[in-house]
């Protein structure tokens, strides 16, 4: 593919046409004085020595030099294709827990930090392996396809809880099963499935579906997280903790022995999770006894410069004129390449020209893409910091490419620089032209957006993608999974807002009730004989009697809050 960065010096070739009309006019007005003297041809013959066409050659290799440095000036570059790139890597998708059981804190600070903790560092150990992220509960889906990108697989972790499924549970095959389907088509790639559960399986399937993915060569790793004496499992916000439909505190037990025959059936191996390291070290052992198999991705190769060329060109153009003279002359064309010009006190030709050369070398070397090439040497290096230096000082040598922002957008999303990523990704998607490029800083400024549960704003990013490279599967799936997760909020929102609601109309029947029993109260002592005529077993039956009923006026008050904390939960764990 090829384009001008700068086309707008392209405006400049109207000058040569500008100066092709005067050229020509001028050699018009000289044909008119010579045929004041008298015939053209008689006079030519006064013109001894003098060419006809070598003027002319001149004239245009002049035009040729001047239209190459002007081409040069616009920086005409090719590339951009997509390319594929060998790696040596494995392909791994994590299978994480996130029903209501992984809130349990007898892993600090609870099971699932714990364990979005070991997927983190997970990611961080990892060089040239693919990741793919599964939730799953009562149901599971994909959270994140798999992907060489590991900024954004550390996104997609820090959005997981377990508000994300409506459907409690912990269904291991269903999430197995998923896991399988969400591999690459590649053949010859060593692929691993990594569970990471409380062990608590409510559907009993996972050892089948363990076997399944065993036989099709991929095998499954559980981690199981937890303490296998139990843990309570709290409600988040309240300080309370979730019971039963009998009113008693629900334990959540490690079932290690169901970890153990689901990891033998898949081919892998348990590792147990507590609060010591020593399960992300044996996490890291069996990564490493994995084989490494080649894997192909793709890369979106950048623009190249190829301005260098022309100037080259134009300069040569200038040579040879330098070297053509106007007239016939016996004079060599070495001497006249080597002599100085004007009786010596001159320079010569040849000098002017490798000057020339010298300083359209130099002032290639200290272009702005000199800058980029080095910051993206770095990045591939993992040298986020230095390579931010680098593509800072490329804006600074020209501000208006976009490239640059886009390349120092990444660096400092590395970084965890997020706001600031997307400061120099909106730069870029300003200045960008190019479609596919576009699409791809609309889908980097989605992801961030989407990872700050800015649900809105990530989904007409991803519009924006998707309307410059409708291809691209990954941004419609995050483009779907963003239109998801704001129906959600929009739908929880309207849950709390009536909750709030029926919470408010509870409290008014409460006090209507209360006000209703005071008043009938009021008029059962109006009705009872005065204080001083009632006896004293009269008056202990009155007081036993108001003391039941407040009472059982403070157990239905319970019964109908702790029924508004638990109608929202379903299946609770």
């Amino acid at each position: 593919m090829f384009r001008f960065e700068s086309s707008q010096y392209l405006y400049l070739l109207l000058v040569l046409v500008a100066l092709t009309a005067i050229h020509y006019y001028i050699i018009y007005k000289k044909k008119q004085q010579v045929k004041r003297f008298g015939d053209p041809d008689l006079t030519r013959q006064l013109f001894i020595g003098v060419s006809r066409w070598r003027p002319e050659v001149k004239f245009w290799l002049a035009m040729a030099a001047l239209a190459s440095f002007i081409v040069a000036l616009a920086r005409p570059q090719f590339g951009t294709r997509l390319d594929t790139r060998e790696r040596m890597g494995i392909e791994a998708i994590i299978a994480l827990d996130v029903s209501n059981s992984m809130l349990a804190e007898d892993v600090k600070p609870n099971r699932l930090e714990k364990a979005k903790m070991l997927v983190s560092n997970m990611v961080n150990s990892m060089k040239d392996d693919k990741i793919g992220l599964v939730v799953f509960a009562g149901q599971a889906f994909v959270q994140l396809p798999i992907t060489s990108d590991y900024v954004s697989a550390k996104m997609f972790l820090e959005t997981i809880s377990p508000a994300m499924i409506s459907v409690q549970g912990t269904d291991v095959a269903e999430a197995i099963n998923l896991s399988m389907r969400s591999f690459t088509q590649q053949e010859d790639v060593s692929r691993a499935i990594f569970v990471i559960t409380d062990g608590e399986d409510n559907e009993a399937r996972g050892v089948e579906a363990a076997k399944q993915a065993a036989e099709q060569g991929v095998r499954v790793y559980v981690l199981g997280i937890g303490n296998p004496g139990g843990a309570p499992i709290p409600i988040p916000g309240t300080g309370q903790y979730i019971i039963d439909e009998e009113g008693n505190t629900v334990v959540s037990k490690l079932s290690e022995e169901m970890c153990r025959e689901i990891a033998t059936a898949g081919g892998g191996s348990y590792i147990y999770v507590d609060n010591s390291s020593s399960a992300q070290k044996k996490l890291s052992e069996q990564l490493d006894r994995l084989s490494k198999a080649k894997i192909e991705s793709q890369i979106y190769s950048e623009y190249d410069e190829q301005f260098q060329g022309f100037i080259l060109i134009g300069l040569l153009f200038l040579l040879i004129d330098v070297l053509l003279l106007e007239r016939e002359s016996r004079t060599t064309w070495l001497r006249r390449l080597l002599s100085p010009s004007k009786g010596g006190r001159g320079v010569s030709p040849l000098a002017l020209v490798f000057c020339l050369l010298c300083f359209s070398l130099t002032a290639m070397s200290q272009t702005d893409r000199d800058y980029i090439r080095r910051g993206n040497r770095l990045m591939r290096d993992s040298v986020w910091d230095k390579a931010q230096v680098e593509y800072q000082k490329a804006i600074e040598r020209d501000n208006t490419n976009p490239i640059s922002h886009y390349n120092l957008g990444n660096a400092l999303l590395y970084q965890n620089k997020a706001e600031d990523a997307m400061k120099e990704y909106e730069t870029a998607a300003r200045l960008e032209k190019d479609k596919q490029r576009l699409a791809q800083i609309y889908h980097n400024m989605g992801v961030v957006l989407q990872s700050a549960k800015q649900f809105d704003k990530a989904v007409a990013c991803y519009r924006n993608s998707l309307r410059n490279d409708p291809t691209n599967d990954e941004t419609r799936y995050n483009y779907a999974l963003s239109l998801f997760q704001l129906k959600k909020n929009q739908q929880n929102q309207q849950n709390q807002d009536q909750q709030k609601d029926e919470q408010g109309k509870d409290e008014k029947e409460e006090k209507q009730q209360q006000q209703q029993q005071q008043q009938q109260k009021e008029e059962e002592q109006q009705q009872q004989p005065q204080p001083d005529q009632m006896s004293r077993e009269n008056a202990e039956q009155m007081l036993n009697a108001a003391m039941q009923d407040e009472k059982a006026t403070q157990e239905k008050i319970q019964r109908a809050q702790q029924q508004r904390r638990q109608k929202h939960l379903q299946k609770q764990w």
